[in-house]
C-alpha cells in the first residue's frame, strides 16, 4: 500500500541506448563529456517544444486575468528552424519530443510540423499536450504524420464548470476528441490540475472516466507561475491529499509496474485490487522530482529553459538567425544544461518567480 503521507520511492534508472527508426543506434555527439549530462548526473533525453504562445482557451490557472503579450509571427521559430534545432538535440541524445503551446493545434501547419519532427534521425517518439478542442478533426492526420500520443486536459466533468475554468471550453467537444484520438491509435492520457474547492470532489470520477476508455488519468499540482499571480494557497491540493482521496474511493494504491522509458515527471500508481487502473501524479509543489529531471523546454520564440521553476534562458533562435553552426548550437545547449540547478523552490506567496507564464511554456 502507498501511504497517503509517504510517497513510494522513485528509483533512478539508467536509460538504455535507443535504436533509430532505421535500426541503427544514434549515439550522443563525441566529446570529453556528454553535453546533456548536467552537474548532478542527470542526463537529458526529453525535449518539450512550445510551438505557439496562443490558445483558443483561457484556463484560470494558466492565463493571467490581464492576459499576456503574444509574440509576433516573425518572432516565432519557423518550422525549418525548429526542425534544425531538434536535429541538433537528437544528435546529442534526445529521443523524445513533446509539442506544446499555448495550444499546439492552433498553429497553422501543425500536422506538417509533426511529420517533420518525427522524420528527424534519432527522434523515437513525438507526442503533444493539448486541450483537445481540435483533436476530433486532427487525430487521424496527426497519427498518420507520426504522432504517438497526446495528453488531453480535462479538469472537470461538469460542463458549466469546465467552461468557467477554461474560459469558454466545450467539454463534449473535448471528450469527442479523446475518443477520436483513441480510435486513431494515439496513446492518450488525461490531465487535470487538481484544485481544492473546485474539482477535488471529482478526482475519482475523473479516474473512472479515463479507465472506462482504457487510458491513464493524471493529476497535476497547482503551480505559481506568472510571478505567483495565478496562485491561490487555498486551492493547493497536495499529492498526499490526492492519494488519500483516491484510496478512499478505490482502496490501497501501489507503485505501477513496467518500464516507462524516457518518461516525464509523473509518478504512476495503480489500484492494488486492479493494477490495470493506473493514475499519475505530478507533484511539483509538495514532492519534488528534480533529482531525476531529464528534460529541457524550448519556447515558441526559441528560448531554451533548463527548468520550469526559473526564468533564465538561452536564446537558440537568436543564434540560428545570426548564422550559428550546429557546433555553436551544441555549445549553447551544453551551457544551458551545465547551468541546470539542482532543483526549484516555487514561491507560494507574492512575487519572486518564475515570472514566465504557463501559456508560453506548455507546462
Amino acid at each position: 500500500m502507498v501511504s497517503s503521507a509517504q510517497p513510494a520511492a522513485r528509483p533512478r534508472v539508467t536509460l538504455p541506448v535507443i535504436a533509430s527508426a532505421a535500426g541503427a543506434e544514434v549515439a550522443p555527439m563525441p566529446g570529453a563529456a556528454d553535453p546533456l549530462l548536467d552537474r548532478f548526473a542527470r542526463r537529458v533525453r526529453y525535449l518539450r517544444v512550445s510551438v505557439t504562445d496562443r490558445c483558443n482557451y483561457a484556463c484560470t490557472y494558466c492565463v493571467p486575468e490581464d492576459g499576456v503579450t503574444h509574440r509576433l509571427r516573425a518572432e516565432l521559430l519557423t518550422f525549418e528552424e525548429l526542425t534544425r534545432i531538434v536535429g541538433v538535440f537528437a544528435g546529442l541524445g534526445v529521443r523524445r519530443v513533446r509539442l506544446t503551446g499555448g495550444e499546439p493545434t492552433v498553429r497553422a501547419g501543425f500536422v506538417d510540423l509533426v511529420g517533420r519532427i518525427r522524420a528527424v534521425p534519432g527522434i523515437e517518439q513525438v507526442v503533444m499536450t493539448t486541450n483537445g478542442h481540435r483533436l476530433a478533426e486532427l487525430a487521424a492526420p496527426l497519427a498518420a504524420a507520426g504522432l504517438a500520443g497526446a495528453n488531453v486536459s480535462i479538469d472537470t466533468l461538469d460542463p458549466a464548470r469546465f467552461a468557467t475554468l477554461t474560459g469558454g471550453g466545450d467539454l463534449a467537444r473535448v471528450l469527442a476528441g479523446v475518443d477520436a484520438g483513441i480510435a486513431a491509435g494515439l496513446a492518450i492520457k488525461l490531465n487535470a490540475v487538481a484544485l481544492a474547492g473546485t474539482n477535488d470532489h471529482e478526482l475519482a470520477a475523473l479516474c473512472e472516466l479515463a479507465w472506462s476508455r482504457g487510458v491513464v488519468m493524471r493529476f497535476i499540482e497547482h503551480m505559481p507561475l506568472s510571478d505567483g499571480a495565478l496562485y491561490q494557497a487555498a486551492r493547493e491540493l497536495s499529492a498526499a491529499a490526492i492519494r488519500a482521496s483516491l484510496e478512499q474511493a478505490f482502496g490501497p494504491l501501489v507503485a505501477a509496474s513496467g518500464d516507462r522509458g524516457i518518461a516525464g515527471p509523473a509518478r504512476y500508481l495503480a489500484v492494488a485490487a486492479d493494477p490495470r487502473r493506473e493514475v499519475g501524479i505530478i507533484s511539483a509543489m509538495t514532492e519534488h522530482f528534480c533529482d531525476d529531471c531529464n528534460r529541457l523546454r524550448l519556447t515558441a520564440d526559441g528560448q531554451l529553459h533548463a527548468c520550469l521553476g526559473h526564468d533564465d534562458a538561452v536564446s537558440l533562435r537568436d543564434r540560428v538567425r545570426a548564422g550559428a553552426s550546429d557546433d555553436d548550437l551544441r555549445a549553447a545547449i551544453a551551457g544551458a544544461v551545465d547551468g541546470k540547478r539542482a532543483g526549484h523552490d516555487f514561491q507560494r506567496t507574492g512575487a519572486g518567480g518564475p515570472s514566465k507564464h504557463m501559456i508560453t511554456m506548455g507546462g
